[in-house]
């Protein structure tokens, strides 16, 4: 099952996105701009193949429902995040989210 829903953080809009897959969910919480994701996400792959999309993510590990997704700390971002939004390992999500306006 997919469930998606518009939320706002601190009046900013995000879409949270919930995949249901066996053995395992996909959590993201998006913007136009970027988007954090739970375990899944292989910031490597984007840092070394996809550097010039200037993606901008961050990884969390170990979260299980959305608001786990937002209070977590990300454990890896991606360079352009970091060079473009000041995001950092140790960021919590909702903190990194909110410098996406």
């Amino acid at each position: 099952m997919v469930h998606v829903e518009p939320i706002w953080i601190d009046d900013v809009p995000f879409t949270f996105v919930h995949v249901e897959l066996p053995k395992t969910d996909l959590l993201v919480i998006s913007n136009d701009i970027g988007y954090i994701m739970c375990g899944a996400l292989d910031v490597d792959l984007l840092n070394a193949k996809l550097a010039d999309r200037k993606i901008v993510a961050g990884r969390a590990v170990g979260v299980r429902s959305r608001d786990e997704l937002l209070y977590a700390p990300l454990q890896k971002v991606t360079n352009y995040a970091k060079e473009t939004f000041g995001w950092e390992e140790g960021m919590i999500g909702k903190q990194a989210l909110l410098r996406l306006k």
